[in-house]
């Protein structure tokens, strides 16, 4: 019955979201778009150094994006952020579906020899692994074979005229015509995701200007067909954001019961050494390199004590900069992992946990909130700062610390 209400609520909730834009006369807003790129955009574009020539050719042919999520055209109000908290919180062992690993794998094995010459160059360039750069390459658009679904400039127009985010979407379109006016990209080729992402690395605008390189040394930065500066310009982001070459992602680990699950994230790192003084030690049975004893470790316990458990290394947070999810870091560690050495999925299994609705969560986050606990973004979703909350409350009411959001502890945090 609870999940029946919740997808009614989900229905009517839409349903309100939607109604409103069948109201919308799009054709007047179509004309209001085009008086916006003359009148309002283009000043701005002028003042952020585009010149009128570009301008008008890129912008000649653009037109808006009706499939969009997050618009709002004018004359409308944006829709409340209701359906968020009704989503399901959902267990992580989905996120490592065996056959997609193993297929990345394979086809990761395959390019690194086909790109090995490159990899190594890069890798001497920049510090970062090979193995780390096609797992990035392979989860962001599967080693470039994932079609671009968009012109660029359509999305990062649309969203600036009418999305909930213009401000963010007007200085990527303009960043983007930066693009166009370097001769980096053509018009035609210029695509991306429904997000604005462009090409393999799945860079927005901003980005590309920032850590796009010519790798291929034809003059151009070509992250849309050439491998060697889609993977160079990974590399180049991931050592600004602040790659440590020479140390991994981090290791699966043992983390016996006696040590608190409650100690995980990166503002509560130890010398790796402490952390086997502890009693952690690595799943695999292998020690922890010598050089890595002095280092800085954190705990990471994804799924609390019901999944697998890891020491990573601040290589780890670093690739959260391109996606700010322990999971997808944890993917591209794996993958990294397997394309390296012929590694395989994580060791211990993820129990069976999750299920719970995005809202049952929260309210067990703003009830630790009120009882003085930092939980980070109260959101419904459980990251490193809930999960040790979690702990830390289990074990001062007389709990054996789990680390996780579970039914059981819903109605005693309440």
């Amino acid at each position: 019955m609870k999940r029946l209400k919740t997808l009614t609520l989900a229905l009517l909730l839409a349903a309100a979201v939607l109604s409103p834009a069948k109201a919308v006369d799009k054709a007047a807003v179509e004309g209001q778009f085009r008086a916006w790129v003359e009148k309002d955009f283009w000043p701005e574009a002028k003042a952020g150094g585009i010149s009128r020539g570009v301008f008008d050719r890129a912008m000649r042919t653009v037109k808006l994006d009706w499939t969009l999520t997050d618009l709002v055209p004018p004359g409308t109000t944006p829709p409340k952020d209701v359906p968020q908290t009704q989503a399901e919180f959902s267990s992580p062992a989905p996120y490592f579906a065996e056959k997609r690993m193993a297929g990345l794998a394979l086809k990761g094995r395959t390019l690194a020899s086909v790109h090995a010459s490159t990899l190594k160059r890069i890798e001497k360039t920049y510090g970062v692994p090979g193995s780390i750069l096609l797992a990035i390459w392979g989860r962001e658009t599967g080693y470039g074979a994932a079609k671009l679904p968009k012109p660029a400039l359509d999305v990062l127009a649309t969203k600036a005229f009418m999305s909930t985010r213009k401000e963010l979407f007007h200085r990527e379109l303009i960043a983007a015509l930066h693009i166009i006016e370097s001769g980096d990209a053509d018009l035609p080729s210029f695509r991306g995701s429904a997000a604005g992402a462009l090409g393999q690395p799945q860079f927005m605008p901003t980005s590309f200007l920032k850590y796009a390189v010519d790798f291929d040394g034809d003059g151009h930065r070509n992250i849309w067909t050439s491998v060697p500066d889609s993977l160079a310009s990974m590399a180049r982001f991931l050592v600004a954001k602040g790659w440590q070459p020479g140390r991994g992602w981090g290791y699966e680990v043992t983390i016996p019961q006696r040590v608190s699950c409650a100690q995980e994230g990166p503002d509560r790192a130890k010398p790796v050494g402490e952390w086997t003084n502890l009693g952690i030690s690595r799943i695999s049975g292998k020690a922890f390199p010598a050089s890595e004893r002095g280092k800085p470790g954190m705990m990471l316990v994804p799924a609390g004590r019901h999944g697998p458990e890891f020491i990573v290394s601040p290589n780890f947070y670093v690739i959260k900069e391109y996606n700010n999810s322990d999971l997808y870091a944890l993917f591209i560690g794996n993958l990294a992992d397997r394309i390296a050495s012929g590694a395989g999925n994580f060791q211990a299994p993820f129990g069976n946990v999750g299920g719970m609705l995005r809202s049952d969560v929260k309210a067990m986050q703003d009830a630790l909130v009120r009882q003085g606990y930092d939980v980070g973004k109260a959101d419904g979703l459980a990251g490193y700062k809930t999960r040790r909350s979690i702990g830390e409350w289990q074990a001062k009411n007389g709990m054996v610390p789990t680390c996780y959001p579970e039914p059981a502890l819903e109605k005693a945090l309440r």
